[in-house]
Parts: C-alpha cells; sequence; structure tokens
C-alpha cells in the first residue's frame, strides 16, 4: 500500500508538472509579447487575397506614404487603470477641420498603430481626429502579454476619456480590425461606455478569445481543446491575470446598445468566416454586415476598397451629426 501511495504521489507530481509546461509553452507561444510569433510567418491563412488589385494596392500605398509624410501624430499617453499601471501610448492625428467627430483606430494581434495608416488617412481625409492606440504589449505601450482584446476593452475606455476630455462635444466612432476589431465589440458591452460613442465598426473580429484559440490548436498542432487549453488557461490566469473563457465578444455585443457594422472577408480562414454570423446574431442593435467574396483575413479593405469604404460611410454617417 506504501509504494501504491508514493506511486500515485509521483503520478500527481509528473502530471502536475506536465500540466504547467503545456500551459506556459502555448501561453508563450500565443500571448507572450516578448516571445516571437513564427507560426504567423508564411501561414496560409494570412496569404494576401488574390483577388487583390496591385494596380488599386500600388495607388493606396502610395497615398499612405504621402498621408505619413504630410501627418506626424502626435503622442498621448495614459496609464492603464488595473494593478499593473502600466504607461500606454497612443498615435494622434488632429483635423484643421473644427468638428467633433473623432475615431478611434485599433490595430490586430502583434501589430501597432503604426500600422494602421489605410484606415487613419481615411478617417482623417473626412474630417475626423484620429487616435490610434497601442494595445498592451504592442507597439510603444507597456505590458509582457497580449490581452486579445479583453484588459485592452477597459484601456480603450481610457482613451475614450482623454477624447472628452479635451472635447466634451466629441462624437466618436470605434473601429478596429482583426483582434482590434474583437476590442472594440468587447468595450461596446461596458456600462462605463460613454454615450459619445456613437457608433462602432469591427472588421475580422473573433467571437471569443477560446473559439479562436480553440480553432488555431487544432489547426496548427491537431490537438484537442481538453487538456491543452486548461492548461493554458490557468497560466494565462496566473501569469496575464484574465480567463480565455470569460473573453467573450459575442457576449459583450449582447449587452450593447451602439449601433455596429460587422465585415468579413468570405475567405478569412484566420477568424474563421463563420465567426461573423455569431457576432451579428448577438448584436440587438442597429447593425449592418458587409461580407467581401474572396477577401482573406485583414484584407476586405484591399480586396474591394470602393464597396468597402462607402458602406462604411452609409453605415456611420448615419450616427455622427
Amino acid at each position: 500500500m506504501k509504494k501504491i501511495g508514493i506511486l500515485a504521489g509521483l503520478l500527481i507530481v509528473l502530471l502536475t508538472a506536465a500540466y504547467v509546461l503545456v500551459g506556459n509553452y502555448f501561453y508563450n507561444f500565443a500571448l507572450s509579447a516578448q516571445q516571437e510569433k513564427e507560426f504567423l510567418e508564411g501561414n496560409p491563412h494570412l496569404a494576401e487575397s488574390e483577388a487583390v488589385s496591385a494596380a488599386v494596392a500600388e495607388e493606396a500605398d502610395q497615398a499612405d506614404d504621402s498621408f505619413k509624410k504630410e501627418h506626424k501624430p502626435a503622442k498621448w499617453k495614459v496609464v492603464s487603470a488595473d494593478k499593473l499601471q502600466l504607461n500606454l501610448n497612443a498615435n494622434v492625428y488632429e483635423n484643421d477641420l473644427p468638428e467633433h467627430k473623432w475615431a478611434v483606430v485599433v490595430h490586430g494581434y502583434t501589430s501597432n498603430a503604426e500600422s494602421m495608416t489605410r484606415y487613419i488617412r481615411n478617417f482623417h481625409e473626412k474630417g475626423y481626429h484620429v487616435v490610434a492606440p497601442d494595445l498592451r504589449g504592442h507597439g510603444d505601450s507597456e505590458g509582457d502579454y497580449i490581452g486579445m482584446g479583453w484588459h485592452d476593452r477597459k484601456d480603450l475606455l481610457l482613451w475614450i476619456e482623454q477624447i472628452i476630455e479635451r472635447d466634451p462635444e466629441a462624437e466618436i466612432v470605434l473601429f478596429g480590425i482583426s483582434m482590434g476589431a474583437a476590442t472594440v465589440m468587447m468595450a461596446a458591452g461596458e456600462e462605463e461606455l460613454p454615450a459619445n460613442v456613437k457608433v462602432i465598426v469591427e472588421d475580422c473580429g473573433y467571437s471569443s478569445v477560446s473559439e479562436v484559440f480553440v480553432y488555431q490548436l487544432d489547426d496548427l498542432f491537431g490537438l484537442p481543446e481538453f487538456p491543452v487549453m486548461n492548461a493554458a488557461n490557468t497560466i494565462t490566469r496566473l501569469r496575464a491575470g484574465y480567463d480565455l473563457y470569460e473573453a467573450n465578444a459575442v457576449e459583450q455585443v449582447a449587452k450593447s446598445d451602439t449601433p455596429m457594422l460587422f465585415i468579413h472577408g468570405e475567405g478569412d480562414t484566420f477568424v474563421p468566416f463563420e465567426m461573423l454570423d455569431e457576432v451579428y446574431n448577438a448584436a440587438k442593435v442597429e447593425k449592418e454586415k458587409l461580407i467581401i467574396p474572396e477577401a482573406n483575413h485583414g484584407d476586405a479593405e484591399k480586396v474591394d476598397p470602393v464597396t468597402y469604404w462607402n458602406t462604411l460611410w452609409s453605415f456611420v454617417d448615419k450616427y455622427m451629426d
């Protein structure tokens, strides 16, 4: 009996060690801001859409380059409201037009504010002041982990506060792509979201962190949800302070009363196209859905910029005075 007890104890120790090792591996793989995300390089799910016109893309790139040369952003800083007290950065492009229109433009996974020139430029050309935050762990913002939009939704409220302090009459549109889209959807369900936020646009956001991770876990490793996700979630709660199963855009959208435009490329296999209906159907607000055929992840604007921006402005303009 004594040997059985010892063996059982050793087995528990080994299983616990394996659980921690697995959890740490996948935490570092997906959520550590310091570790390179090599799985993104050459990932077929992130290949540029074949439907992108080279001539149209070149013209847009040139316009982006000109915008960056002509408009140098100001830097805004806030300190996160949680116990980490992270110093967060945003690039701000104020407009010469005497308007009270503001756009908060939010980047995606492992990206940064500087990568959002295409969207910043289009809002700015329409007379908007534009705030482009670096999410925690990205760009010039502090943080050693990726929040996947969950903690970032609270940081987004701080940037909105900054806008309203400077312009109490501000009318604000929230725009995000990929993880940034999940961020604005998650912010949509916050009770503290000011009435100054008039409309939200999400482009290729995921329904929940757990669902997109389970999908990627199967796609990249052929592994099941249990016990890998459980181990990763335990380590995430310990090291990053949030629960992968709690970070849910569908539930947040369901609580929102802000009009919302949902955009997704029909060819998206990185954040599966099917997730579009999950978030769209959850919304109980004035809403619209734009599907761009043949567009892969994050390529909707590149594949059909005319339809993209015409649809966006047609929807957004209804709620901005």
